[in-house]
């Protein structure tokens, strides 16, 4: 258990900036980790869609389940009692 932990301390204390910076010398990996992420979700395809391809087909189905609920709710509303 310490062994690794001692390997991970040394690993961390690799990255320059430590005085400088402190905790924030690791920011650019986290962007670019980021950018890799975004990267993926627009352009990789699992089976027929992308990440973006099922999120803009998710909204559009809640926005039409929206519209007509709310028909629906009108529709019952101005009917005569």
């Amino acid at each position: 258990m310490f062994r690794k932990n001692r390997n991970i301390k040394y690993f961390l204390s690799l990255v320059p900036g430590k005085r400088r910076f402190g905790v924030y010398r690791f920011l650019p990996f986290f962007f670019c980790i980021g950018g890799v992420m975004e990267w993926i979700m627009i352009n990789v395809r699992i089976g027929k869609e992308t990440f973006y391809d099922v999120y803009r087909r998710k909204r559009s189905e809640r926005e039409y389940q929206r519209k007509i609920d709310e028909g629906m709710t009108e529709l019952t509303e101005s009917t005569p009692k």
